[in-house]
């Protein structure tokens, strides 16, 4: 089994004898942390078991305390805080994803308190520690996508669908704010790269009627590079080496 904590290192242009590292005890302790929860997914995939896994965690991220208790449903004074403990747990929450009519439920029941982890992990002060946060998304993909390559980079705020139709090859590179609609299916080869605030749709809704939808898979080659802001429709065979978008010329 590729060890999850550590693929972020193995990537093109990773320098990990020379990248900026957290102090050892904390490097220590985030491992630690990575691998629990790896070993937890890979251990448990009935969906009510991770959503009490998550919302254990998200308890502890955003309130600094363990899960425990009953809620005082007395005072009209504590409804917000009320409110803020039951949205941690994903059994409570409702994606955009569960409404489309083309979701496979199967499929994304077990990776929909995953996706809600993703989600919230990235608007926690956690989603911003570089380090830490790169191998977070490593280790969350392996149990969310239909393939996750060895060597994958992920950055911040990176925005996802159902997450069972997208495959991840190896050394992929994945920028901050990048999209990715895997509705109809989204396959990325070995070694591309995908820009910032990139958009990648694997849908497309007819002019004539917003409320008809086909689906069609969309395929980013080997090598491939797309720029940052720029669009990739459902459908698409990106060819390997190929360019999408425009790069900033710059003096070498």
């Amino acid at each position: 089994m590729v060890n999850p904590v550590t693929t972020p290192d193995s990537g093109p242009g990773s320098h990990s004898a020379t990248a900026p590292r957290p102090a050892a005890e904390a490097e220590e302790i985030y491992r630690r942390w990575l691998q629990f929860l790896d070993d937890e997914f890979t251990r448990h995939h009935v969906p009510e078991r991770r959503a009490e896994i998550v919302r254990d965690q998200l308890y502890q991220i955003y309130l600094g305390r363990p899960h425990g208790g009953k809620l005082n449903l007395t005072l009209t004074s504590v409804l917000p805080g009320n409110v803020v403990s039951l949205n941690l747990d994903p059994e409570n929450v409702t994606l955009e994803a569960e409404h489309f009519p083309d979701i496979d439920r199967e499929k994304f029941a077990p990776r929909k308190p995953l996706l809600w982890f993703w989600q919230m992990f990235e608007r926690s002060p956690l989603g911003l520690n570089h380090w830490l946060g790169l191998r977070f998304r490593c280790m969350l993909g392996r149990h969310i996508f239909a393939h996750m390559g060895t060597g994958v980079r992920i950055y911040h705020g990176v925005d996802l669908t159902y997450g069972y139709n997208l495959s991840i090859g190896d050394n992929v590179v994945i920028r901050q704010r990048a999209l990715f609609n895997d509705r109809g299916g989204i396959t990325i080869g070995k070694g591309a790269v995908i820009g910032s605030f990139a958009r990648i749709y694997s849908h497309a809704y007819s002019p004539e009627n917003f409320d008809h939808v086909s689906l069609a898979a969309t395929e980013i080659g080997e090598g491939a590079r797309i720029a940052s802001h720029a669009f990739v429709m459902a459908g698409q065979k990106i060819e390997p080496g190929a360019i999408v978008g425009d790069f900033p010329a710059g003096r070498w």
